[in-house]
């Protein structure tokens, strides 16, 4: 009875001992994180203006801003986005409904779990190599967006998948004992019921690829951007016009790397300014995961 007195004291002093572990490394997280956005909050907020989200790169650092760069972000984005997402979605529910387990099938599923820890430059080589010099596509918003589809696919398949195993296996058993093929099973249970597992890993995949600077600068995104691609919509038939894609381009790392490689103090505060815009961005990318979900979570009735 001692003996095991002793066991249950020691455990709960082992308890309180990993608890305060735990809430020093948590606190050492947050505490960084609080002093690089004061940083940033201090060195860039008196330029965040209107002028400043309106205006184009300049010599001048008083009169230089981020309108091409910003705009680049959300052409980039909207590429790897309607790239990824389908590609990836298709990917994981042929692995995990269609494929055979064999052999084959682990060494794949073992290559993408893989390829999710590759440095992010090695995509850019390879986007280099094979879609402009092979291909010809040229340093394009398309190649840029294609070459961060690239980086985040494996996210999105991987998180896709494990949104689909989480779903109980007596819903698919009922759809096909009522008469269901595999793809109506996969249409009208599997894809709706695991949506906000696919939308969160999908938005966690877009909020990497809106902060890579490496693969861009690889294949060879422009610094210094004085234009803005041709609008994707024109008043005239056939009022889609795809010359966006073939345009060069830039976007907010590559121009804070820019402004932060310069000696004058003013292009590093140009450059805190920025980063605020991009943490906004993350945050709003975040903030309409977080509501996709508890939209799509509130009318799962399972």
């Amino acid at each position: 009875m001692l003996d095991s007195s002793r066991l249950i004291l020691r455990g709960k002093r082992q308890d309180v001992v990993f608890n305060i572990i735990g809430i020093l490394f948590t606190m050492v997280g947050i505490v960084t994180l609080a002093i690089l956005v004061s940083d940033l909050l201090v060195d860039g907020l008196p330029r965040l203006s209107s002028q400043f989200m309106t205006s184009f790169p300049s010599r001048s650092p008083a009169k230089a801003g981020i309108l091409s760069a910003w705009v680049g972000t959300l052409m980039v984005i909207t590429v790897t986005l309607a790239t990824a997402v389908p590609v990836g979605v298709a990917a994981a529910v042929y692995l995990e409904e269609y494929a055979a387990k064999n052999w084959v099938t682990t060494l794949i599923e073992i290559n993408i779990s893989n390829l999710a820890g590759v440095p992010s430059i090695i995509y850019g080589l390879m986007a280099l190599g094979l879609l402009v010099y092979q291909f010809h596509l040229g340093r394009t918003v398309l190649v840029g967006g294609l070459t961060l589809a690239l980086l985040v696919l494996p996210i999105v398949i991987v998180s896709t998948r494990e949104a689909i195993r989480s779903i109980p296996g007596n819903i698919r058993e009922a759809a096909y004992a009522a008469g269901a093929t595999k793809w109506q099973v996969i249409r009208f249970h599997l894809i709706p019921y695991s949506m906000g597992g696919i939308a969160t890993g999908t938005i966690i995949a877009m909020s990497r690829a809106i902060g890579e600077t490496a693969p861009l600068i690889t294949i060879g995104a422009l610094s210094y951007v004085a234009f803005l691609p041709p609008p994707p919509v024109q008043s005239t038939a056939p009022f889609v016009n795809a010359a966006w894609l073939n345009s060069g381009f830039t976007v907010l790392p590559i121009q804070m790397f820019n402004w932060v490689s310069r000696p004058q103090a003013k292009f590093h505060e140009n450059a805190a300014a920025t980063g605020l815009v991009l943490i906004v961005f993350t945050l709003a990318i975040n903030g309409v995961a977080m509501y996709l979900r508890y939209r799509i979570r509130r009318n799962l009735k399972w």
